[in-house]
């Protein structure tokens, strides 16, 4: 709900039913995908929260825990629901790994460890609070060297600007060429930029 404002828009969510114990996240970037997670979850007497958005990839990607999109060796960037399509484009020409989920909590530790090789730069791209699953990557990685670079939803500032979708990506860095320059920027080597 672009128009509506922040408390709308609830960038921190997920970053408050991940401090209750138990429960599962889905954000599905897809209807087939949400469709799917919800009759999933019916029948089910778990503590199951379904964030839904009015933004969609062009493709659903029915997978359970991490969905391997593409491979590389220069690092792994984490793409969690609706945010998917803009960071295959935002990667385009990249050598990275492109993991997809979503599901979110549990957190597919095993499956982000498979894709990163001894000493790995990770960057989490999600479509709430900046940061919030980075403790789980630094749970998964707590032996292996790595970096992280967590994109989404500023924290330092509410935006009061009221527009559209694409106003509140290019405000937060979330639109495809943002994206492209922050992966970039953080994937460059030591004194390249």
């Amino acid at each position: 709900m672009p128009a509506a404002g922040r408390t709308h828009q609830s960038p921190a969510d997920v970053a408050l039913i991940d401090s209750l114990p138990g429960w599962t996240i889905h954000v599905p970037g897809h209807p087939a995908e949400a469709r799917r997670l919800l009759l999933e979850s019916i029948p089910g007497d778990g503590r199951v929260y379904l964030r839904l958005s009015a933004q969609e990839n062009a493709s659903a990607h029915l997978g359970v825990g991490f969905t391997r999109l593409r491979e590389g060796s220069r690092g792994v960037v984490v793409a969690v629901g609706p945010v998917l399509d803009r960071v295959l484009r935002a990667t385009a020409g990249l050598d990275v790994t492109v993991l997809y989920a979503s599901t979110i909590r549990p957190f597919d530790g095993a499956g982000l460890r498979s894709a990163v090789s001894a000493a790995a730069d990770v960057v989490l791209v999600e479509p709430y609070l900046a940061g919030t699953s980075a403790h789980c990557v630094a749970e998964a990685l707590s032996d292996v060297p790595h970096r992280l670079k967590a994109l989404g939803v500023r924290r330092d500032v509410e935006i009061r600007s009221y527009g559209e979708i694409a106003d509140h990506d290019l405000a937060h860095g979330l639109d495809a060429g943002s994206l492209a320059m922050s992966i970039r920027e953080f994937l460059a080597e030591p004194g390249t930029h």
